[in-house]
């Protein structure tokens, strides 16, 4: 005895086709111009902290992490020169391929 599964269950008889919405150019940029800034500054470096703030202009280091630095990480732009040890004394801030990707675009503008 065969039992046809119901109708819900059978695959589309036609793929739809569609076209991917964004380029792979719309993934590497970003609406958020703190992170475009703090790109610009780091570009080709290691940066401290206290360099980027020099940078950004900004005294304020917990609205500096808040807004800026924590975004950019979050967002694959910036990564950690010891990542396993967020606290290293000699800490340093660069870009990721990702972020390198956007700091040429934003520099050829």
């Amino acid at each position: 005895m065969i039992i046809n599964p119901p109708e819900e269950w059978k695959p589309p008889t036609s793929t739809p086709t569609s076209t991917p919405t964004s380029s792979a150019q719309d993934l590497l940029q970003t609406d958020n111009p703190l992170i475009r800034n703090l790109v610009k500054i780091i570009g080709n470096s290691q940066c401290s902290i206290k360099d980027m703030l020099k940078g950004v202009g900004l005294k304020d280091r917990k609205n500096f992490l808040e807004y800026h630095l924590v975004p950019a990480i979050s967002g694959g732009y910036v990564r950690l020169l010891y990542p396993d040890k967020p606290r290293h004394p000699r800490q340093k801030y660069l870009l990721t391929t990702k972020g390198q990707m956007l700091f040429q675009e934003l520099t050829k503008q």
